[in-house]
């Protein structure tokens, strides 16, 4: 029984994790606001290896529509400029030799339908995960009656399992509508 709950705690867990991650991943897609996440996983060329650029500098929203990016070494700012360029975010970096400022530009129709298709392939996968999660803890349940645990305890344990991947799904279904509202929102 307390290896049954332990499966379950595990498989919660992990589902928390899918959560946590897509919440990462979805604060990705702007929506129109400026914020220090649209240029998380953005690497510069920093003395030959690839860095984050929250590594390098300071990201600020000092406005709604506008970010700030002051790097830690004036040097570097070309290179900051140059790999948000030619990142697919689609802004345009102005340098004024100490401060790099985007102006994040209001979405048109297209781009925020763009977006949200965007938006859904991220929750496709964390739904994805969320299933595999639930495969795994019950494989790992049903382990057990070889192990000699009763098949009506191992059952009731694979619905418990099914009632949490049902929860997360919902949840992610919430993230999802609440985040196409954002994009949506004029």
């Amino acid at each position: 029984m307390e290896e049954i709950e332990l499966y379950l705690d595990d498989a919660k867990d992990t589902m928390d994790g899918a959560i946590k991650h897509l919440i990462i991943e979805l604060g990705k897609i702007r929506a129109g606001k400026a914020s220090p996440q649209m240029l998380e996983g953005l690497q510069i060329d920093y003395y030959g290896s690839m860095t984050p650029i929250q590594n390098v500098a300071t990201i600020n929203t000092p406005d709604a529509r506008t970010l700030a990016i002051k790097p830690f070494e004036k040097k570097i700012i070309n290179d900051i400029e140059k790999a948000i360029r030619n990142s697919n975010l689609g802004f345009s970096p102005s340098n004024d030799g100490d401060m790099i400022r985007i102006s994040v530009p209001p979405l048109n129709e297209e781009r925020r339908r763009e977006l949200v298709k965007r938006a859904k392939n991220e929750i496709e996968t964390a739904k994805i995960n969320v299933r595999n999660i639930r495969q795994d803890a019950n494989n790992s349940l049903r382990k057990l009656t070889k192990e000699g645990v009763a098949e009506d305890l191992v059952k009731s344990s694979e619905d418990r399992v099914q009632k949490l991947t049902d929860s997360f799904i919902a949840k992610i279904e919430q993230i999802f509508s609440v985040k196409e509202r954002e994009i949506m929102e004029v």
